[in-house]
């Protein structure tokens, strides 16, 4: 399985901005969950964490969105973010079928923010990430990669 991002879509109700992407991912929620959850997953393909507390409430420092708390935390499923000067940003996470998932991402926010295509091109590096050999730094690889010159199989 490959990913893919389908069209993103938004919504305005006054100054409140939503935006919503469904990105299919090519591993299992399982493997994706770290690069949601924590700083060095989402340091691969989103931004830079200079602080993560993974749990309910929990205080969290994005580098490119900015500093807020943990506001949801659902362990292998859910992780929302709501940070001052860059909303709530809600990544959901499903099972998709023949070994992958489905990410449901949510980001809503005031005034200017994070755009489309700024997502869509975050959301295609975690697609590679997750598509390649090496997967998320820390990560075992979950499908067998070539051995090393002289490494037995």
């Amino acid at each position: 399985m490959s990913g893919s991002i389908a069209q993103g879509t938004s919504q305005t109700h006054g100054n409140t901005h939503i935006l919503h992407f469904l990105v299919r991912l090519p591993r299992p929620m399982e493997d994706v969950w770290p690069a949601v959850a924590t700083p060095e997953g989402l340091g691969a393909w989103c931004t830079a964490v200079d602080v993560l507390q993974p749990r309910l409430d929990g205080a969290v420092g994005l580098r490119d969105l900015g500093s807020g708390r943990v506001t949801a935390w659902d362990v292998d499923r859910v992780a929302e973010y709501t940070v001052e000067g860059g909303g709530r940003i809600r990544f959901h996470l499903e099972r998709g079928g023949d070994g992958g998932s489905v990410l449901r991402f949510t980001h809503e926010f005031r005034g200017e923010a994070a755009t489309e295509s700024g997502w869509r091109a975050r959301f295609e590096r975690l697609i590679d990430i997750l598509a390649s050999a090496q997967g998320l730094p820390g990560q075992q690889p979950s499908e067998p990669v070539e051995p090393l010159p002289g490494q037995f199989t």
